[in-house]
């Protein structure tokens, strides 16, 4: 994000709030924090509001880049550079990944941690125009993440994690540079220390089935059936198979039907013409004159040539009946 450097603003609140000095060291912020979110937390009776300000207070105070910020530039310059908020972060996920678990013991909190949804993976799939009509199956072979089985999708051999130094457990780093006497450059960006996860896991505790990266690659068959009337750009989902991470919502795996160019039909055309396969009502005596076929015998031209040779039967039998008078204009329907 470019601007113009902004004016000072009020750089004692976070400070304030947390009942230290602004000298305060890490372990000062330590400790402040975890006696007054333990004694201010929503399971334990305390107030909701003061809890998210101790968590807000804490996450800028104890990333050092974020520190720097706050106190050349006051809580306003964080607003700006991180779009729209000092805190990007759940203050109970703050609280949790500081805690490392439960330090009320007798059970997991009430909130719990938020398990955020997995993104969707979507893949074409191409069709042909008598694949819609007739129905048809596909079988896919593909490759996606799942927990390793080993660790439970924990990274390492004991179950724990660090949390990491490179950004106090956020996941997110700050980043400011002067660009000139009036103009500044601030960017969030994930840690590169843990990759975003505010965690890290020591090398000798790495998982050896997935290698500290808590999932592995699986793959399977996916039966994708194409049922009989399906539109061009119609979707077909699997809910749960995209994807596999630790506390998250499995996406969905969603197939949009394209529909490949047909040599001799549009679909449009098709639907104009043609009558809903499920709506049509014939007779005995209609069902007796028709002829079975399917699509791909058809053949358009002698269709047309077909047309024109029986509608040119039915006039000249006209014309023979009623002796070259007022002649009736037949067509086949």
């Amino acid at each position: 994000m470019f601007g113009r450097a902004p004016k000072k603003s009020d750089n004692t609140k976070y400070y304030e709030i947390l009942g230290v000095s602004k000298n305060a060291s890490q372990d000062d912020l330590k400790k402040a924090y975890r006696k007054a979110a333990i004694k201010n937390h929503p399971d334990k009776g305390g107030d909701p509001e003061k809890f998210k300000e101790l968590a807000q207070a804490y996450e800028v105070l104890s990333d050092p880049e974020k520190r720097e910020i706050y106190d050349q530039y006051g809580e306003d310059a964080l607003k700006e550079g991180m779009g729209g908020g000092a805190s990007a972060h759940d203050p109970f996920d703050i609280f949790q990944s500081f805690f490392g678990g439960n330090p009320f013991g007798g059970g997991s909190s009430s909130r719990g941690r938020r398990q955020r949804r997995g993104e969707d993976v979507i893949h074409p799939l191409k069709v042909s125009l008598e694949d819609l009509y007739n129905g048809t199956s596909k079988k896919l072979s593909l490759s996606r993440n799942v927990i390793c089985s080993k660790c439970k999708g924990k990274g390492s051999k004991s179950g724990a994690s660090m949390k990491c130094s490179g950004c106090q457990g956020s996941g997110m780093k700050v980043s400011i540079r002067q660009l000139g006497p009036s103009m500044i450059q601030q960017m969030q960006h994930p840690c590169n220390e843990c990759k975003g996860t505010g965690e890290t896991i020591n090398d000798k505790d790495r998982c050896p089935q997935c290698k500290g990266e808590k999932v592995v690659q699986e793959k399977k068959v996916l039966e994708v059936i194409v049922e009989k009337g399906m539109q061009n750009g119609q979707r077909i989902t699997f809910p749960g198979e995209a994807d596999e991470a630790p506390d998250t919502i499995t996406g969905d795996i969603v197939f949009v039907l394209q529909q490949k160019e047909h040599p001799k039909f549009k679909l449009q055309a098709l639907e104009a013409v043609l009558p809903s396969r499920t709506s049509v009502q014939l007779s005995d005596m209609e069902l007796d004159e028709c002829e079975e076929t399917t699509l791909h015998d058809v053949n358009f031209d002698e269709e047309m040539r077909r047309r024109q040779q029986q509608a040119q039967e039915a006039y000249d039998e006209d014309e023979d009946m009623h002796g070259g008078g007022q002649r009736v204009q037949c067509a086949q329907q």
